[in-house]
């Protein structure tokens, strides 16, 4: 499962190739995948204490996806089970003027996890390969020196946004942050589907933008900049695994299985504790057998 969802450094991503649906060559059914996803959450939950009292190491798990591919969900199922205490979620929206008076990256910064945490970024830096590819106009908020118009924009500015993204997450990887990158792989009829989920539903009403519509005129042109991006900045220090989203329950065991599997690698463990702390427990542990 691994392997088949991760794309490789230096790959040319072509995502009609790509399928949306990959349940079938793994469960035999949707109730398969469902206890595998609890047997994930609580291997997850055991392995977080340890990378979390050992305070050595960060996880920084990075979700993208076309609207309605399940990003909310995902996250809300997978994590069910890690103790809060060691793990923040940070939604991305549009940025504050505040935010865009500082170099693109800045925001996202002081969100990244300290060691022995686990931090989610529900969308993340990679909207500024993405919506300000699709909607260049946005790019004259950032107020950059160079960029006057959107015409002034060039195939080298991204590149160079390419390298600095890429540069940022080798430098988080050689300090310990291991960086798990999920695109969440939703096809155009799923997406109407669950929209419309959204405006027939009285419960899901809440979840539904008008302007989602109008953004979906735009599919093909962010499937062109999920492939530049997922082209050029999957990279061994840190893939990105595109992931089949049509089917929720699918995306949530293979993305589960895939962050165990990388936290089992980690080799975590508890603290070795040493002689002298040792013998204060013995001592601790007669002091409090004899207390009156």
């Amino acid at each position: 499962m691994l392997k088949k969802f991760k794309i490789k450094s230096g790959e040319t991503v072509n995502l009609n190739l790509i399928e949306t649906k990959g349940s079938h060559y793994f469960f035999k059914d949707e109730d398969e995948a469902k206890k595998l996803l609890i047997e994930d959450v609580k291997k997850m939950e055991q392995l977080q204490r340890k990378l979390f009292a050992t305070g050595e190491k960060a996880i920084l798990v990075i979700f993208q996806g076309m609207d309605t591919a399940g990003k909310d969900s995902c996250i809300r199922h997978i994590f069910s089970g890690v103790n809060p205490q060691g793990c923040s979620v940070t939604s991305f929206k549009q940025p504050t003027s505040s935010e865009l008076s500082h170099d693109f990256m800045w925001r996202h910064y002081a969100a990244l996890p300290p060691r022995g945490f686990i931090t989610i970024f529900n969308r993340s830096y990679y909207e500024n390969l993405l919506i300000t590819r699709v909607h260049p106009e946005l790019l004259l908020k950032e107020k950059i020196p160079s960029i006057t118009n959107p015409e002034t924009i060039t195939d080298g500015f991204w590149k160079e946004r390419f390298k600095t993204i890429n540069a940022f997450e080798k430098q988080l990887t050689a300090s310990g942050t291991t960086v798990l990158k999920f695109f969440l792989h939703i096809s155009k009829g799923e997406q109407k589907k669950r929209l419309l989920q959204r405006i027939e539903d009285k419960d899901k009403n809440w979840k539904f933008e008008y302007g989602d519509l109008k953004e979906r005129t735009y599919w093909h042109q962010y499937q062109n900049a999920y492939e530049d991006m997922l082209s050029h900045t999957s990279l061994h220090h840190a893939h990105w695994y595109a992931i089949p989203a049509d089917e929720k329950w699918f995306s949530r065991v293979a993305i589960s299985r895939i962050l165990v599997k990388t936290m089992e690698d980690m080799n975590l463990s508890f603290p070795v504790i040493a002689n002298d702390k040792k013998q204060l427990l013995q001592k601790a542990s007669q002091k409090l057998k004899h207390e009156k």
